[in-house]
């Protein structure tokens, strides 16, 4: 079995492709045809570490991805992971790829996705709330599906700022934000704050989306934008137990859509968005079929 690394693994996973391997798992995991149970959370037996284990089964494919959380790692990476990949009909170990890697790529993918669902239109400057990771591979996302665009970073930590800025990113137009109260066509808040970042009135003209607060104690959206938008999730199983922001608002979960619900439909009107993601197995599993298309079937 190979296992490819991170830099292969991101090789194996182009935007626009990975995009379009999304588009036909979401409707899969929709109509039944993944099953993607919520994500197992086993907290290590010293509390220091947290281990994750997310499974989806496919026709074709099983995924499996298993995480490692370790915060006070200093010589190891905080996250450490693995998504691997089975045949669907017999179980048999085909590949697998570098976990980290394959979440932000296919997490950045989903956001690209809910930007072109609900903002299809017009999208020339995007405010970014973060500077860790996701905001990089993120860039990377916007960089190669919005050629032009302006991007705004919002974060604490000026030297990551500037370290954006100067990123490999030569399609975008990237600075640091000097005006809280300027327009956007789109916010992104990739972060794992536990306080909220980005709360103002809500507004048809800006769709919010948020990434990073996938646990009910973290928040990046305040109740003023979720609780005056059409919220919509991407996984309907694990939202209700890991959005923190709908969940800190209090949100009726009646009024929450799916992003499988709007995928197909025409664009909302007239109307303020806020989509949340929280990301789910069925998404390592479209990285997975993607993935495969790359390797000769010597290696698998």
């Amino acid at each position: 079995m190979r296992l490819l690394s991170a830099s292969e693994t991101r090789q194996a996973l182009p935007f626009q492709p990975l995009i379009a391997a999304l588009r036909t798992a979401i409707a899969e995991y929709r109509d039944g045809t993944i099953i993607c149970p919520e994500r197992l959370v086993v907290p290590t037996a010293d509390r220091n570490g947290t281990v994750l284990s997310m499974v989806a089964c496919g026709p074709d494919l099983i995924a499996h991805k298993l995480l490692t959380i370790f915060p006070e790692n200093t010589a190891l990476p905080t996250l450490q992971g693995q998504v691997t990949c089975l045949d669907g009909q017999d179980g048999r170990f085909l590949f697998a790829m570098d976990g980290i890697t394959a979440t932000e790529r296919r997490t950045a993918a989903i956001s690209m996705l809910g930007l072109s669902c609900f903002r299809p239109a017009r999208l020339d400057h995007v405010l970014l709330i973060g500077t860790g990771a996701q905001a990089r591979v993120h860039l990377e996302a916007l960089n190669e599906l919005y050629p032009g665009l302006c991007v705004t970073i919002r974060g604490r930590n000026t030297q990551r700022i500037q370290s954006l800025i100067d990123g490999p990113y030569p399609a975008l137009r990237i600075r640091a934000e000097s005006d809280t109260a300027e327009h956007h066509d789109a916010v992104l808040a990739v972060t794992s704050s536990r306080d909220i970042l980005f709360d103002r009135e809500a507004s048809p003209e800006t769709l919010v989306i948020g990434v990073g607060a996938y646990r009910p104690d973290m928040i990046e959206i305040g109740p003023g934008i979720v609780l005056n938008s059409l919220c919509v999730v991407d996984d309907p199983i694990g939202a209700p137990h890991e959005a923190g922001d709908i969940l800190q608002a209090g949100k009726n979960w009646s009024e929450v859509g799916t992003l499988a619900d709007y995928l197909q439909a025409k664009p909302v009107q007239n109307q303020a968005v806020f989509f949340k993601s929280v990301g789910c197995a069925a998404w390592d599993l479209a990285a997975c079929r993607l993935a495969m298309q790359s390797l000769p079937e010597a290696f698998i």
